[in-house]
Order: structure tokens, then C-alpha cells, then sequence
């Protein structure tokens, strides 16, 4: 997978990605920084724990997410847009949302939303996004998993629209 999502974003025209983090902490720039030549394509990430830190640095509406506890598509989204803008990248990955269960919020697995972003013909920012559910994995195993998920969706999307480029 990682040689192939590095083929894929440096075919051209190369394209550049950015990553913004919540529930897997790290885990999805660790994994796209474990590439070999990852400093061709990927620009930088960010953690953003908490709601302050989501509106702050990666310009997500706070009323929304203070409504969700910062854990929807949207939100994901969001997330996903000002990482891209704030790394000026082609491309951006989000994720968010629960590890382990959080009562208190009506949560009994983990689970976790996704998101996709890249910037269309017009330079505005298209996206796509998606739930991950966990049902029983601990705290590092579902982040894990989300992780893996995301990634997975990104090197889907890489696949379709590159290959639309090289039959065009």
C-alpha cells in the first residue's frame, strides 16, 4: 500500500497531502511519514485534541462542533479542508471521533468518521467522508483501525481519479 500511494501521488501532476488528527493521534502522519521519500509529496499534519484547538488552527465552526463533541462527518470534513488550507496541499485526511466507549456522549463502541478533501478544478475544496465503527477493539486497536481506514479511502480515491487522468 505504501509504495502505491507514493506512486500514485507523485504521478503526474504530483499532487501533495496534509493530514489533521484527532481520535488516531498522530498514527496516520506516522504512517504516511514511514513512506520512503514522504518529503516529496507529504507537506504536514496536525493533532487537534479539543474543540479550542480544532476551531483555532484548522478553522472548524465551533457552534457545529460544540453540538457533536467535535465528532461528525462534517466535523471531519472541516478538519480535513483547513489542514489542506493550512498546509496549502492538494489533498487532506481528517479523522475523528471515539477510541474506546464514552457513555456520557451515548457511545458504546468505538467509532470514528473519516474525511477526504481535495481541491477541484476551481480550486475550491470537494470532499468525501465516512464512519468507521470498532465493535470490541481496545483504545490502540481502533485507532489503528481508523487510521488504516483512512488511508485506505485515500488511496481508493487516488486510484479512481488517476486513472481517469491516464484514459483521458
Amino acid at each position: 500500500m505504501r509504495q502505491e500511494l507514493k506512486s500514485l501521488l507523485l504521478r503526474a501532476p504530483r499532487l501533495t497531502l496534509a493530514v489533521a488528527e484527532s481520535v488516531t493521534c498522530g498514527q496516520l502522519q506516522a504512517r504516511v511519514g514511514a513512506i520512503s521519500g514522504a518529503s516529496e509529496f507529504f507537506l504536514g499534519g496536525i493533532t487537534a485534541y479539543t474543540l479550542d484547538q480544532k476551531v483555532r488552527h484548522l478553522g472548524v465552526e465551533r457552534a457545529e462542533a460544540a453540538a457533536c463533541d467535535c465528532v461528525s462527518a462534517g466535523v471531519a470534513v472541516q478538519m480535513a479542508c483547513g489542514a489542506g488550507a493550512l498546509f496549502g496541499s492538494d489533498l487532506a485526511l481528517a479523522t475523528t471521533g471515539y477510541a474506546e466507549p464514552a457513555p456520557a456522549q451515548g457511545v458504546a463502541e468505538p467509532a470514528a468518521f473519516w474525511a477526504l478533501a481535495w481541491r477541484g478544478p476551481d480550486n475550491r475544496w470537494l470532499n468525501r467522508a465516512g464512519k468507521i465503527v470498532c465493535p470490541g477493539a481496545t483504545r490502540v486497536a481502533a485507532q489503528a483501525l481508523v487510521a488504516d481506514a483512512a488511508l485506505a479511502e485515500l488511496l481508493a480515491h487516488l486510484r479512481a481519479t488517476r486513472a481517469v487522468t491516464l484514459s483521458a
